[in-house]
């Protein structure tokens, strides 16, 4: 990953607006890389607090934060909708990187 690799995913993640989420694989691929969704998910865990971590989600729309409850709450708030299973649709709400 390299030096300033978080700094780097905290950027990308920054930059995504309220009501609209990305995945930890679209996150990768905008930082060049398209195997790298783990090790977005552990910058996002060590990220600092202004990081809006809560709009990144797994390529299925599925929460898989350790918060996820949180999440969900931060989402809902930010005007994000769910399906029934309680995934992000991400249809209306994915933003294409």
């Amino acid at each position: 990953m390299g030096p300033g690799f978080h700094g780097r995913v905290a950027d990308v993640v920054r930059r995504v607006p309220p009501g609209s989420v990305v995945t930890y694989g679209d996150v990768g691929r905008l930082l060049g890389s398209s195997t790298i969704a783990r090790q977005v998910g552990w910058a996002l865990a060590a990220s600092e607090p202004d990081v809006p971590w809560h709009r990144v989600v797994n390529a299925q729309g599925v929460l898989t934060s350790p918060s996820a409850i949180e999440q969900r709450a931060r989402l809902l708030l930010d005007g994000v909708t769910f399906d029934e299973a309680g995934r992000v649709l991400l249809r209306l709400h994915r933003l294409q990187p």
